[in-house]
């Protein structure tokens, strides 16, 4: 067992590490907190999710007469300690930037804008709970849905990160994507942008980039990638960030279990991507692509092609 003097050397070497690393990054004792909470931000992500969906999602003895009482207090205290988070990110930004830090103003009209959107938020997790209930034959009702599949509670987390990361808030929103790839297996970057009616069948090992964009009605299946074929980078090796990397999606497309597609590459409206299949060129509207059609033929990408088997459900 560790002595006093043995955790007194390791404490004493935790802080030379500290002041090291803060040295090299340029970080400074600002008296308090400086980066936003994950264990808080997961709280205000369950009170999020309890306030859109009230009945389903929200405390076990909640009442239909109560349910506007319990949103009103509910988002009160999400959108108090959200704010609070916000203004620890945006003083950290400035900090970066050698910038005075901002007003606490500047924090609350942002969270005030975010909560305005949260009814947009519903509307489009519901088109998503459709989707899953329509488009899978084992869901019973869309009440399971909503209670039971990862994809949908993966895009709870991800309609509520994107409107943060869009709003300038990209250090919460990223903490709020990846709490749910830690609950779910789905990794979904706030940036990524998906329309109404999206479901993500089982979804374990599911990517989908910054950058990436799904139209309507999209379906995606588990190990799904959705990613970057290349990187570019500048006249000093470093790596160009924000640039388009990542594939467009066009409406009612499918893309089956365990295909990669990578580069910003576009799948055209209707396409089925079959399962396992390794993409990096668009195809047009309607096409099929399958394993054995692309080895057949690794050029011949034509819309109705080679029909893909259904996966199982």
């Amino acid at each position: 067992m560790a002595t006093a003097d043995d955790l007194g050397d390791v404490v004493d070497g935790l802080r030379q590490a500290r002041r090291r690393w803060r040295e090299a990054h340029r970080r400074w004792d600002t008296g308090g907190r400086e980066l936003p909470s994950r264990e808080l931000l997961a709280g205000v992500v369950a009170q999020l999710a309890g306030a859109l969906f009230p009945m389903r999602l929200g405390p076990p003895d909640l009442q239909p007469e109560g349910e506007d009482h319990y949103v009103g207090h509910t988002l009160g205290v999400a959108l108090t300690r959200l704010r609070q988070q916000a203004l620890l990110e945006l003083g950290h930004e400035a900090r970066l930037r050698g910038a005075e830090p901002p007003a606490d103003t500047a924090a609350a009209e942002l969270v005030t804008t975010f909560a305005r959107r949260l009814p947009v938020v519903r509307e489009l997790l519901d088109s998503d709970v459709v989707a899953a209930f329509q488009g899978d034959p084992a869901a019973r009702s869309v009440d399971e849905v909503l209670l039971c599949y990862p994809g949908l509670h993966a895009l709870i987390s991800h309609r509520l990160a994107h409107e943060l990361y869009v709003l300038g808030l990209p250090l919460i929103a990223r903490v709020v994507a990846e709490l749910a790839h830690a609950a779910t297996g789905i990794d979904i970057h706030p940036g990524a942008t998906l329309g109404p009616g999206c479901f993500i069948d089982h979804g374990t090992g599911v990517v989908i980039g910054e950058t990436a964009i799904l139209g309507r009605g999209v379906r995606l299946y588990q190990n799904v990638t959705l990613g970057a074929k290349s990187f570019a980078v500048d006249s000093e090796g470093h790596l160009v960030k924000g640039q388009p990397r990542h594939p467009i999606v066009e409406d009612e497309a499918v893309i089956y279990a365990g295909a990669t597609v990578l580069g910003r590459i576009t799948i055209g409206r209707g396409s089925v991507i079959g399962g396992n299949v390794w993409l990096t060129r668009s195809v047009p509207p309607g096409s099929r692509i399958s394993q054995a059609n692309l080895q057949a033929d690794p050029q011949a990408i034509e819309p109705g092609a080679d029909a893909v088997p259904p996966a199982a459900a």
